[in-house]
């Protein structure tokens, strides 16, 4: 292979994990709104912000849903992917909010731009991405403006979608591939299921309130569902793939099948499972 072709495959391989993961995280925005909507309207703030900052904003759920909360706020969007802005952007035309919304394309393990001084900060499962996560904390803290606000929201995983006794021909499928993609993400993700309060009070902030938010969506589902449960199983399989018994992954490559019976789109019992930690920490006053 050449150089010029090996970089092309690495260009393809970038723009298609953009894809796959633009498409689970609109997916998540349109199955959780309300979810994400309620911690938004939990948000312990003294006035409404006017200028925030969404970390990690990924194709603008925290972002739009920040905006429908505080119609008057200005966001600045931060995410490493230009598609990713660029679909966020064009959501927020959709919603007549463009206007409002700044975006910067930036990697904040090597740097950090300039935000301003925001009044609230957002950061939406992004927090356990950073090499070094106390670092960006502490950055946070000396960004935002006296008194401000840090909301840091934290998700238990993949949502899970089947019944226990699911597959028939191999019951317990999801948990065996949930268990594995943990072990993977403990290796390479060791800040995924942190506790970030002591790590917030440690960065100087002091923690206002702290709330978990429980999912149990369903059955029945939308369409929207079986999509966002198609696209999430995708993505746990490329993870896991190597590791589950063969019997195991020939049923995940089945429940995968679009075109097969026994395809997850087939299925009328698909629920949507997951937790959501959220921190709301205030900044040092003046």
């Amino acid at each position: 292979m050449t150089p010029a072709s090996h970089q092309h495959e690495h260009q393809q391989t970038d723009a298609d994990h953009d894809h796959d993961q633009a498409e689970i995280l609109d997916l998540d925005a349109e199955v959780l709104a309300e979810h994400t909507a309620s911690i938004t309207a939990w948000l312990p703030v003294e006035a409404a912000p006017l200028h925030i900052v969404d970390l990690g904003s990924g194709t603008g759920a925290g972002t739009l849903a920040l905006l429908r909360r505080f119609p008057g706020a200005e966001v600045t969007a931060v995410d490493t992917s230009a598609a990713h802005l660029h679909r966020l952007l064009a959501k927020a035309e959709s919603e007549g909010v463009a206007g409002q919304v700044r975006t910067v394309q930036a990697d904040l393990d090597t740097g950090w731009p300039d935000l301003g001084t925001p009044d609230l900060v957002w950061a939406s499962a992004s927090m356990h991405h950073m090499a070094d996560p106390d670092r960006i904390l502490r950055q946070v803290h000396d960004t935002l403006a006296p008194g401000g606000l840090f909301a840091v929201v934290e998700l238990a995983g993949f949502p899970r979608f089947l019944p226990a006794d699911a597959p028939a021909e191999r019951p317990g499928l999801e948990d065996r591939c949930h268990a594995a993609l943990d072990r993977h993400h403990a290796e390479h993700m060791p800040h995924r299921g942190a506790d970030w309060g002591p790590k917030l009070t440690a960065a100087g902030f002091t923690v206002e309130g702290e709330r978990t938010i429980t999912v149990n969506l369903g059955p029945p589902h939308t369409e929207a569902v079986g999509r966002y449960a198609l696209s999430s199983l995708r993505r746990i399989r490329s993870g896991v793939a190597e590791t589950l018994a063969a019997e195991d992954l020939a049923a995940l490559d089945r429940l995968l099948d679009t075109d097969g019976p026994h395809g997850i789109l087939r299925r009328d019992d698909l629920t949507v499972r997951t937790e959501r930690t959220v921190w709301a920490a205030r900044a040092r006053r003046a």
